[in-house]
């Protein structure tokens, strides 16, 4: 009997040790559960169509990475540059920051392309190192910041140089990574509006990050670009192979080849080594959009600070401009992925004339809706007008140089980027004034590549077979 009660015991303890086990279980089920199928559903929506198969799905995730971990050193940026300190100084403070980064940046760009496009066959190993280059430079920036130590700025160019190399091999990267019957235009909005989607939750998670110190978004950085150099081993061989790839001019036609180039041209190949009128009008076109952009954040940011949109404060008027603009750039990639090549001169003609309205209304009718309404309508042309920037190159630019006009492309639309925010800063907080002069860089960029595109979409763009 003694033996019986003693079995029972071990079974009543037995049993209430299995129920708390399978209880504490099913908790842990319950909460990792919605840990695991976000991540399942986000796997899906990345590797869905085929770009599992191909690769293009571990670049999107890549993407999203690098996007994440940008807007967490750029948090951490704003808030020591410009937030910290009273307007006036505040100024000084982000002229120094553009003088001791932007203008050496602009300087170097034009170089990354073409020595990346003498390492071909590493770029999973640079983009690795990019992500790695960008990791530790957080850490040297959060030693800055809280010591107040002028590292911060050749740290933050190293950081804007890392993250421009990263953005050229990736550009080069995608035409390597094409799904079956998957276009550019639509893989590249694919993996921007990961990027746009990745930003828009990190940069709420990096706000939170700074509130416990000034230092914390960039330990936050450290972590995710550490994230992103493994990551960026996985994706496939093909990122290393440049099989029939060659450099790629910026020039509209054989005329303007210079040396070994013009020579090389005498003998026939797939298609003349340029990247065409069409695309050159078309980038034209785009750098206009590109300078307007990095007018507005500088401008706005200045401006809405020391005179807010009506009735909010400093802060609320530049999160409802920065939303808008965030919202615009997400429709224009979702519409660009829709619309994938139709017509991308008529396109790029189309919202470039509607920033230049919406840009001039904006100026004349100065007021909260207005701005709001040209920071989307800028972010939404941007976002589109580059879609068919690449549809153009894929069109028009032979495979074997199509990866290197990406890459130049890319540099001069940053160059572009970098003059229209150096105009922001020195402009005086006019509202009328300044819009007036954003659409003033507008309108000479439409005005001077309206006739081209216009010819371009009448004629036509040759096709050129896919060397493989």
């Amino acid at each position: 009997m003694k033996h019986v009660a003693t079995a029972d015991r071990r079974g009543v303890r037995g049993g209430g040790a299995s129920r708390v086990g399978g209880a504490v279980r099913s908790v842990g089920r319950a909460l990792h559960s919605p840990v695991t199928g976000a991540a399942r559903g986000i796997r899906r929506a990345t590797h869905a169509h085929g770009a599992g198969e191909s690769g293009l799905g571990k670049l999107i995730e890549l993407h999203a990475v690098n996007g994440a971990g940008d807007v967490m050193v750029t948090v951490a940026l704003a808030s020591t540059v410009f937030f910290s300190v009273p307007t006036a100084e505040a100024r000084g403070r982000v002229a120094l920051y553009l003088a001791i980064t932007m203008a050496p940046f602009t300087v170097l760009a034009p170089v990354i392309g073409p020595l990346l496009d003498r390492l071909p066959h590493g770029r999973r190993a640079a983009m690795a190192g990019a992500m790695l280059a960008r990791a530790l430079l957080a850490l040297v920036i959060s030693g800055a910041v809280a010591s107040g130590s002028l590292e911060l700025y050749p740290a933050a160019l190293g950081v804007l140089v890392a993250s421009k190399a990263y953005g050229v091999v990736r550009s080069a990267v995608v035409p390597r990574l094409l799904p079956p019957r998957f276009s550019l235009v639509k893989a590249n909005s694919r993996v921007t509006l990961a990027g746009l989607l990745a930003t828009g939750v990190a940069a709420p998670v990096a706000a939170g990050l700074h509130r416990a110190g000034d230092p914390w978004p960039l330990y936050g950085a450290f972590v995710i670009f550490v994230g992103g150099t493994f990551l960026s081993f996985s994706l496939p061989p093909a990122v290393d192979s440049a099989k029939g790839e060659d450099v790629a001019l910026l020039a509209a036609d054989e005329q303007h080849l210079h040396g070994p180039q013009r020579r090389k041209e005498q003998v026939k190949r797939p298609g003349l080594r340029t990247v065409g009128p069409a695309v050159t009008h078309a980038l034209g076109a785009n750098a206009a959009l590109r300078c307007l952009s990095g007018f507005l954040i500088f401008f706005l940011a200045f401006l809405l600070r020391e005179h807010p949109l009506t009735g909010e404060s400093a802060a609320v008027s530049l999160g409802i401009v920065g939303v808008a603009a965030g919202a615009g750039n997400a429709l224009g990639t979702a519409v660009g992925a829709w619309l994938k090549s139709r017509a991308p001169e008529v396109i790029i003609v189309a919202v470039v004339a509607v920033v230049l309205g919406t840009a001039t209304l904006a100026g004349l009718f100065f007021g909260a809706f207005p701005v709001a309404c040209l920071a989307a309508v800028a972010g939404f042309a941007q976002a589109l007008a580059k879609l068919a920037l690449d549809a153009l190159i894929q069109r028009d630019v032979p495979e074997l140089v199509r990866t290197s006009a990406f890459a130049r492309s890319e540099t001069l639309l940053q160059m572009a980027w970098v003059f229209g925010g150096a105009v922001g800063i020195v402009l005086p907080l006019n509202g009328t004034v300044g819009l007036l002069i954003g659409a003033v860089f507008v309108a000479v960029g439409w005005l001077t590549t309206l006739k081209g595109l216009l010819a371009s979409a009448r004629h036509g763009g040759r096709p050129h077979p896919r060397v493989t």
